[in-house]
């Protein structure tokens, strides 16, 4: 990767975007904190992992005179963190979108999207929902809601997460989050099925068609969720079908069962312990539902055996609109399987491994949750970048022994330590792990 795409690189592209940021306040000499900086302040929070980075960088400027958020964020001014939340809370949440797509093209111009390319030479788009606030008092207009037996109302935000993924490969791609949330002019309450057809709406037009395949769970194998997608975007599905959900589907898949219409195919697999049997069944160019109407698919299921003994240990079954044959059965299958991604890579990490996802940093009464929630995938899709693209961060991370100890790290020298420049920061991490530091920080910043 090219000196000139790196992290110091990626904020400065923030700190230019987001200083044309929309100020809804009204206008005022004693103005002192600008949006783009609580904006600014907010994410590097989240890039850091540290919900006390802002406290931290104050009382470093009382002493020093300067602080981290400057060299490292470019923050002008720290806002404190009830200002920050007041600026973020008017902003759509669509404004951050742009950073996402610009971090994606960076990742494809250098050709780092290429390797996550699977069946049929197609990107996996893996959706999936997650709530990630929940209250009994504290509410907004983009607040979700339902009443539990004791007839207590909860308010909660959810948001889809799309990510790229690749079966075999530990890092996902996320890309700009679509949250379930009332929508203008809508007499029912948002749904997770219908907020995914509203992110291909507004995004499939950065892929060209029969780019993606987009994998989702039995929620999303409804006809005119596929249909949107195989039809309107020209893309390809690939969905879990259950089949108490598709007894039409399923009543065509028994009828074949019994009169043995399944293709099938039959491998042996040794995973390190014991041997274990794969099995292939699929068929081609049954409804999806009942009616004349039907979205004609292809099915498939995968069934895993322990050899010998005929112990279950895995199954599941999806329909698609790729073309299922013995040569390509198996790659359908394990993209299939690579869904779960977008659960324990993406929304388990943002959660549970350092993002605090579910934390409430702040719900405020317009955008502010919601804003807050975009900024946190952000920094995760920026850490990615990095390790992708900058051979100096992935080699402090491969130094670093995991992911907690990174970032502990992180935390604790730009809470003592003031640092003039990333280079700085990871020059010195470097040489305390008696490491050698690599050429491209040997840079004069």
């Amino acid at each position: 990767m090219s000196l000139s795409f790196n992290l110091p690189t990626m904020i400065a592209h923030l700190r230019e975007r987001w200083a044309m940021l929309p100020d809804h306040r009204k206008p005022n000499n004693n103005t002192r904190y600008t949006v783009g900086d609580a904006a600014l302040s907010a994410f590097a929070v989240f890039f850091m992992q540290a919900p006390s980075f802002l406290a931290h960088q104050r009382a470093m400027e009382t002493r020093k005179g300067q602080n981290n958020a400057r060299t490292l964020f470019g923050i002008d001014r720290l806002p404190s963190d009830n200002q920050v939340r007041n600026l973020l809370d008017p902003l759509a949440p669509t404004e951050w979108e742009p950073e996402f797509w610009w971090l994606h093209d960076q990742l494809r111009d250098a050709q780092a999207l290429e390797p996550f390319r699977d069946v049929g030479q197609t990107w996996l788009l893996a959706l999936d929902g997650l709530t990630y606030f929940s209250s009994l008092q504290l509410s907004c207009p983009n607040c979700l809601h339902r009443t539990d037996r004791a007839g207590a109302t909860q308010y909660y935000h959810s948001a889809i997460t799309p990510v790229l993924v690749k079966p075999g490969r530990a890092e996902v791609i996320p890309l700009p989050p679509e949250f379930i949330a009332p929508q203008d002019g809508a007499t029912k309450q948002d749904c997770e099925r219908v907020a995914g057809r509203r992110w291909l709406t507004a995004h499939a037009a950065h892929f060209a068609p029969y780019t993606l395949t987009v994998l989702g769970d039995d929620l999303y194998a409804n006809q005119p969720f596929c249909q949107s997608v195989a039809h309107d975007r020209q893309q390809y599905f690939l969905c879990v079908a259950k089949p108490d959900s598709h007894v039409e589907l399923y009543s065509w898949i028994t009828m074949l069962e019994k009169s043995q219409a399944l293709d099938t195919c039959i491998t042996r697999v040794w995973n390190g312990r014991f041997g274990e049997q794969w099995t292939y069944r699929w068929t081609t160019d049954v409804p999806l539902r009942a009616g004349p109407a039907a979205l004609p698919v292809a099915w498939l299921d995968l069934t895993i055996t322990h050899e010998g003994t005929d112990t279950l240990l895995y199954h599941n079954s999806w329909v698609t609109n790729h073309a299922v044959t013995a040569d390509t059965v198996a790659a359908l299958a394990a993209a299939g399987r690579a869904r779960w991604k977008v659960e324990n890579e993406n929304n388990n990490t943002l959660k549970n491994h350092g993002y605090h996802l579910e934390h409430n940093f702040g719900h405020g009464h317009q955008s502010l949750a919601m804003n807050l929630f975009s900024l946190n995938v952000l920094a995760f899709l920026l850490h990615t970048t990095q390790e992708l693209l900058t051979e100096a961060y992935r080699e402090l991370r491969a130094a670093v022994a995991t992911r907690q100890t990174f970032f502990q790290d992180l935390r604790t020298l730009t809470r003592y330590l003031l640092f003039d420049s990333w280079a700085a920061l990871f020059r010195f991490m470097f040489e305390g792990l008696e490491r050698p530091i690599p050429a491209s920080l040997l840079v004069p910043d």
